[in-house]
Order: structure tokens, then C-alpha cells, then sequence
């Protein structure tokens, strides 16, 4: 919004044209969605706990977690509201992958807030039946699916790029389609089981986003592409201003949700956090290097997956609960211990990421 105001003012002052910059854009960006999770922060903390909208605590999971509950959830939302004004005063409201990826966020935000209100306020346990979660959730992440796939305007665009090798691309073809359902998705739900504990999620998430916010930026510029033989993707470089939002978003949303959390954010932020970046790692051509950079992600679904056939198969459990952080716990590790050895992997994993961008 404010992208296109300062071009129009650039024809009367040549200083608005400094707006036209992405790093500036970008750091702008951070700076406003972080203002705004900080100030706001306080307020909504203090609506929810007047609206009684508290967190439900499971008996059979770790004790110390039953001090939890009652703490305000469904903070997510002011994530979402962070993210979505700061990218919408800072982007080039012209770009598709802008309106792709808000769209995206967007509409899974409001699938976890529906989940995260028949839960808490209306009190059904159940919350959102996980099949119509997941039919909701496929409809949406097809939907984003089909459309990119549709309005691709280069080869590669549906290439599936393999990480350190310089000439390997893979015409896809309509198995684009199905790739990009399920990174959506499933990176969806795997950040959304790795919300479990005080920032656990949170930050891997703003890691993750901020690496892709840099592969945006170089993988949009023919140059750098070039330089790093990445895909040239014309107009990616434009997703830094999402991801610096995310970003400063996120870390403004940690300040209350560190150990021990004022607030959690709920579905309605995990899913919508997920699908974002999952839509990202598309656009970008690197759903690859989402994998090793959301290592963490990854380990937690593995880790409920393997439970729950184990106890069907053979009537056992692996871990003492899943998902793994919960494991963890259960084996004596102090919460914090848990949640600052999952960031310090996840920062391993996302410069293991950003370096295969020049091991080619």
C-alpha cells in the first residue's frame, strides 16, 4: 500500500524512490510487525483472560503442564494481524506470490480459529472434527496448488530442484500439484504438533521464514540466481517483505509466549505459520531445503507417526508421549532445557540450509 503511495510521491520527491528497495521494504517490514505484537501484546493478552479464553490442559501429559492451563490461547491471531498489516503497507500489492501466500495464511489461520473456538469458548473437546480440519485444509492447499500451477509463467516455476547439484531439475508436470498439497499441509500440521510448549514453535518458525525470506530475495534477482545457480523465479524476491513480517511478528509474539508463556497462540497460528511457510518454500523452488531447515518439524510429526503405528501394530509405544518434545519431558528435562536445544538445532539446520545454496 505504502509501496505504491511512495511511487506516486517519487515523481514530486526523488527521496520516496528509496522505497522501491527490498532490503529497505524488509526492514521496515520486521520493524512494524514487531511494534505492533509488542504494543498490542498487553491488550490482547488481557481481552482473552477477561473472555476466559484459556488453554485446556491434558491430564495424561507431563504435570508440570498443569499449571498451564487457564493461560490465554489463540494468540495467534495477533501474529496474523501483525504479518498482514505490515505486509500490505510494505509489498507491491501487484505481485500474485503476495496475494498467494496471504491468502494461504489466511485461510488456514481461520481453519485453526474455528478448531481453537469450538475447543475453548463453545467447550467441546473435540474442537474442529479432524476430518473436516484436514478436508478444509486440503481444499485450501490444493486450491493454492492448482493456481500456482496455472499461472506459472516459467519452466522453472514446477521444477523440483535438488539441493547441491547445479544442473538437476525435474519437470514435474502435474506431480507439481500434489508436491505442493502436501508441503502445504503437512508443514501445516507439523508446526502446528510442534506447538507444545513455551516458544518451542515460535522460533524455529521465525528461523525458518527469515532463511526463506533470504532465498526469496536472492532466488527473485537474476543476478544472484545466477551467481548461486538457483532458479530465477521473477517477482519471489517480493516474499522478504512477508518474511521480515513473520520475522518481527514472531519474535514480538516470543516476548510474551517465553517460558513460562503469558500466552500460547493456538491452531489458529500454527496452521496458518505452517502453511506459510510451506507456500514459500514452493514459490522459491527449495520445498527440499524446507525439509532439512524444519528439521525439527520433521522430527515431531516422524515421532507421532512412528507412536501411533507402533501402539497399532504392536501394542507398544517408542516414546513415553509423542509428540518427541513431550518424550523429553517425561525423561526428566526441564522444559526450558527442551525448548533452547530445539532452537539451537533448528539454527544448525537452517545455516545447514542456507549453505547449500552455494555447495552446488
Amino acid at each position: 500500500m505504502f509501496y505504491w503511495l511512495a511511487d506516486y510521491l517519487s515523481q514530486y520527491a526523488s527521496i520516496f524512490t528509496v522505497f522501491k528497495y527490498l532490503t529497505l521494504r524488509a526492514i521496515l517490514g520486521v520493524m512494524t510487525a514487531l511494534l505492533i505484537s509488542l504494543v498490542l501484546g498487553p491488550v490482547v493478552i488481557r481481552r482473552l483472560r477477561e473472555m476466559q479464553i484459556g488453554q485446556y490442559v491434558r491430564d495424561d501429559g507431563p504435570q508440570s503442564h498443569l499449571s498451564k492451563s487457564g493461560t490465554p490461547t489463540m494468540g495467534g491471531a495477533l501474529i496474523l494481524m501483525a504479518i498482514f498489516i505490515s505486509a500490505l503497507l510494505w509489498s507491491d500489492l501487484s505481485n500474485r506470490y503476495v496475494w498467494t501466500v496471504l491468502a494461504v495464511t489466511f485461510l488456514f489461520g481461520l481453519v485453526g480459529w474455528v478448531d481453537d473456538y469450538r475447543k475453548i469458548v463453545k467447550r467441546n473437546s473435540r474442537g474442529l472434527p479432524a476430518r473436516w480440519k484436514y478436508l478444509w485444509q486440503s481444499l485450501v492447499g490444493l486450491g493454492a496448488a492448482v493456481f500456482l500451477f496455472m499461472t506459472a509463467q516459467q519452466a522453472a516455476e514446477t521444477q523440483l530442484i535438488v539441493p547441491f547439484f547445479k544442473q538437476v531439475a525435474w519437470d514435474m508436470g502435474l506431480f507439481y500439484i500434489v508436491l505442493t498439497y502436501f508441503v502445504i499441509v503437512g508443514t501445516s500440521n507439523a508446526v502446528n504438533l510442534t506447538d507444545g510448549l513455551d516458544g518451542l514453535a515460535i522460533m524455529p518458525t521465525v528461523l525458518v521464514g527469515a532463511a526463506l525470506g533470504v532465498i526469496a530475495y536472492l532466488a527473485g534477482n537474476a543476478e544472484f540466481s545466477n551467481y548461486l545457480h538457483i532458479p530465477y523465479i521473477r517477482g519471489a524476491g517480493e516474499l522478504i517483505i512477508f518474511c521480515a513480517a513473520l520475522g518481527g511478528a514472531g519474535l514480538g509474539f516470543l516476548w510474551f509466549n517465553t517460558y513460562p508463556a503469558q500466552i500460547f497462540m493456538g491452531d489458529v497460528g500454527a496452521l496458518a505459520l505452517g502453511a506459510a511457510l510451506g507456500v514459500i518454500a514452493v514459490i522459491v523452488r527449495h520445498e527440499i531445503v524446507l525439509f532439512i531447515m524444519g528439521g525439527i518439524f520433521v522430527l515431531e510429526t516422524v515421532s507421532v507417526v512412528l507412536q501411533v503405528a507402533s501402539f497399532k501394530l504392536r501394542g507398544k509405544r517408542i516414546f513415553r508421549m509423542a509428540p518427541i518434545h513431550h518424550h523429553f519431558e517425561l525423561k526428566g528435562w526441564p522444559e526450558p532445557r527442551v525448548i533452547v536445544r530445539f532452537w539451537i538445532i533448528t539454527v544448525m539446520l537452517v545455516s545447514f540450509g542456507l549453505a547449500t545454496l552455494k555447495l552446488r
